[in-house]
């Protein structure tokens, strides 16, 4: 694991924040939302640092004065999105970005499947905003289930409905989220 930042013990109370790379003005706000709300009582946010509801996450984190983490499909030199790089900087003064490959490794598709699995690792539970029925974004909540961890997502998108049918806990709230773990 290469790291750039710190990750610190409280980092263990971390949820992982994930979603489409092109949400919904609707996904847009409760990702901001969630995050804010979450990293503002002292919980990391932990995401992709991928377009869309990842970059939300991390900003909202940063904004509320809380800590992040970024898990990266490349090393840690090849920062991607390239829009992201100061988005990068910030997160790593404010928590950490990690990535499981060496430095030169570019950002292939199929670095994105093991980034996801970072991703619910590091995680105590992780939250679903918005996605499509197939996406990465299923893979995230599939590894932290297949570990034993929650997966919490908010309703009304092919798959977060899909995720509720499958067993995952259905919240409409940051405040309700808090309460269910």
């Amino acid at each position: 694991m290469y790291i750039y930042g710190k990750i610190l013990k409280k980092d263990k109370n971390a949820i992982a924040v994930v979603g489409s790379r092109l949400p919904s003005a609707r996904g847009k706000r409760l990702a901001y939302d969630f995050a804010y709300y979450l990293a503002g009582k002292g919980i990391t946010i932990v995401s992709g640092l991928a377009r869309g509801i990842d970059t939300i996450a991390h900003k909202a984190a940063l904004a509320a004065g809380g800590r992040t983490i970024a898990v990266l499909g490349s090393g840690l030199d090849i920062i991607y999105p390239p829009e992201n790089r100061n988005l990068a900087e910030a997160i790593s003064k404010n928590g950490a970005l990690v990535s499981g490959f060496v430095k030169g490794t570019r950002p292939y598709a199929k670095n994105f499947l093991a980034r996801n699995k970072i991703i619910a690792k590091l995680s105590r539970a992780v939250l679903v905003i918005e996605g499509a029925r197939r996406s990465g974004t299923l893979s995230t909540a599939s590894h932290a289930a297949n570990e034993g961890k929650e997966v919490f997502v908010i309703p009304g998108s092919e798959a977060t409905d899909w995720l509720i049918e499958q067993g995952a806990n259905s919240v409409k709230s940051p405040e309700e989220l808090i309460n269910q773990l």
